[in-house]
Parts: C-alpha cells; structure tokens; sequence
C-alpha cells in the first residue's frame, strides 16, 4: 500500500487554507494571493539569510505574517469593496441603458396615447427621477470604491452602503418598470411585459444578485 508525501510547504499550505477562507471576485482574489506570497517568499529569504533552514524559514514567516483568523478579515473586506465597484458599475450599466427601452413610441406599448393616462404620467415622471438619482449613485460607488478608499469613514462603509443602495434602486426601479407597463394607456399584453422582464427586471435582478453578495463578504 503506497501513501502519498505531502510536497507542499509550510507557505503553500498557508496560502492554501487562506484561498480557502476567502470568496469574492477571481482576478483580485488572485492578486491578494499572489501579494501575500511575494511577502512570505521575502520573509523566508530574510530569515534563511539569518541561518534558518528553508522549512523552518518558512514556518517562521508563516507564523510572522499572522493567524488566518486575524489576516482573513482584511482581505475579505478588500474583495467584498472590489465586489462593490462591479455592482456599482453593473448598476450604472444597466440604468445608462433604460432611456432607450421607455423612449415613447419605440414599442407597441408605448406610442403616443390618444387618452393620457394619470399614472402612468406619474410612474414615467417618477423612474426618471429615481433613474437619475441611482446613476448619480453608482457613479459615486465607483469612485469611493477608488479613490475614496484612502479615507477611513469610506474605506469602513463603502460596500455595504453600496450594497444596500444597489438594492434599493433594482427593487424600485423594477417595481415601476412593471407598473409602468400594467398602466400604459395601450392594452398590457405579453410583449409589453416581455420586454419590461428583459430590459429591465432581469439585468436589475442581476444587480440585486451582486448586491447580496457584497452584503455577504462584508459580514464575513
């Protein structure tokens, strides 16, 4: 009965108990990973030019650079704000788009009403509004998610504040999309509902998705 030897080391076993612990997007996981290795490869070299064994070196940088318990954390933080700028921009991406889906006279649905309808004056009047306000929004995600990260107050809120903003504006603006087109002074039909669905509901339920998720990196 043969057994397998274990090739990994001391650092490789680390970094692999570290990948495990953390979630959240790829390239910047990666790139987290790839720092953390670049600093224990440098704090084994130092302590092998101290005369320690590479083993032992290793162990010794391992133990250096902290309990998982105690280095996780920050680097879930740094990948729930990556999270964060992609649901901004997602959500940016998304309501850039929606001016050309409700343009009048585009679809069946929304030609020119011989009989103005009261409500759905108001829904229209009411998404441009909460649509410009969500842009404004994720436009300011992005760059706190950026730039803002040199602040603490931003550093500490920015992606649960934006989380929880992606949120509201998808389930709003969703919520008016279809009433929009459940009031439309053209009979509602199924492509009128279609196209709210796919336009709208879904790249917005999309965003909500994303949103959730920056929400549970920021709670780890």
């Amino acid at each position: 009965m043969s057994s397998r030897v274990s090739t990994r080391t001391p650092v490789d076993e680390y970094l692999a108990a570290l990948s495990k612990s953390l979630a959240g997007p790829r390239r910047r996981k990666a790139d987290l990973l790839a720092e953390a290795r670049d600093h224990l490869t440098d704090a084994t070299e130092a302590f092998e030019a101290d005369g320690l064994d590479r083993e032992q070196a290793e162990r010794e940088a391992v133990a250096d650079f902290g309990e998982l318990s105690e280095v996780a954390p920050g680097y879930r933080a740094e990948l729930a704000v990556s999270q964060s700028r992609r649901t901004a921009m997602l959500l940016f991406l998304v309501l850039i788009a929606q001016p050309i889906v409700w343009q009048d006279g585009v679809w069946s649905w929304n030609q020119e009403p011989s009989q103005p309808n009261v409500l759905n004056d108001f829904l229209q009047t009411l998404v441009r509004g909460i649509g410009m306000v969500a842009i404004a929004g994720a436009v300011l995600a992005v760059i706190a998610a950026g730039v803002g990260m040199r602040y603490p107050l931003v550093r500490d809120h920015v992606s649960r504040v934006t989380a929880l903003f992606a949120l509201a504006s998808a389930a709003v603006i969703s919520a008016i999309g279809v009433g929009m087109a459940a009031t439309s002074p053209h009979p509602p039909d199924v492509p009128a509902f279609g196209i709210v669905g796919s336009f709208v509901v879904l790249p917005l339920l999309l965003v909500g998705l994303q949103a959730g998720r920056v929400l549970r990196l920021a709670r780890a």
